[in-house]
């Protein structure tokens, strides 16, 4: 009768039901929820054990109940807020991935090394500039900047420069005065380009 061990905790060693324990001087005692208890008869210890049975089996099932009525979503907990501030979850973005061509013929290059620099100068202000300081004077593109006129230098003379100089002059044309490096004599370059 193992399924009785749940519901009964003998004190003494356990005994066989079958005795009449009216006949011994010492009278065997259960533990009955909790309660002592001294059966007199057999029939009266097994009718104890089915009532105990059936309390706890409907027990069970009043839990059981309540659990299924309460279901599982309903126990929440609360996450703890560590900070005073909120911010939004970030979205996933995900990369365009277009099914046409938007544009059937791509744009020119804006600015290539032929548009960067438009002229060389050859007034008596660059020449000294050229003689003087090692520097050659270019009119250049309004939209052009001091990286694009030292590249497009390397790219069209094969020169390095060493420092590049810009002004917008009144005319609305952009002037720059580009200091080459001292390995480079200014007017050797100036003869290769051939406005001396």
């Amino acid at each position: 009768m193992a399924w009785l061990d749940r519901y009964i905790h003998p004190i003494d060693p356990p005994i066989d039901l079958s005795i009449d324990h009216r006949a011994s001087r010492t009278p065997q005692l259960f533990v009955v929820d909790g309660h002592l208890s001294s059966p007199s008869t057999p029939r009266r210890s097994m009718a104890i054990l089915a009532a105990v049975s059936s309390a706890s089996d409907k027990t069970k099932a009043l839990a059981a109940k309540k659990a299924a009525l309460k279901g599982v979503n309903g126990q929440k907990s609360r996450k703890i807020r560590t900070s005073t501030t909120f911010n939004r979850p970030k979205t996933l973005k995900l990369a365009r991935k277009p099914k046409y061509q938007r544009k059937s013929v791509n744009h020119v290059v804006r600015l290539d090394q032929y548009k960067v620099l438009k002229a060389p100068l050859n007034t008596e202000s660059a020449m000294k500039k050229i003689e003087e300081n090692n520097t050659l004077v270019f009119l250049v593109d309004v939209k052009a900047n001091k990286r694009q006129i030292k590249d497009a230098l390397k790219k069209m003379y094969d020169v390095t420069a060493l420092k590049v100089n810009t002004l917008i002059r009144p005319d609305g044309n952009k002037k720059a005065y580009i200091k080459l490096t001292a390995d480079v004599d200014a007017l050797d370059v100036a003869n290769k380009i051939g406005f001396i």
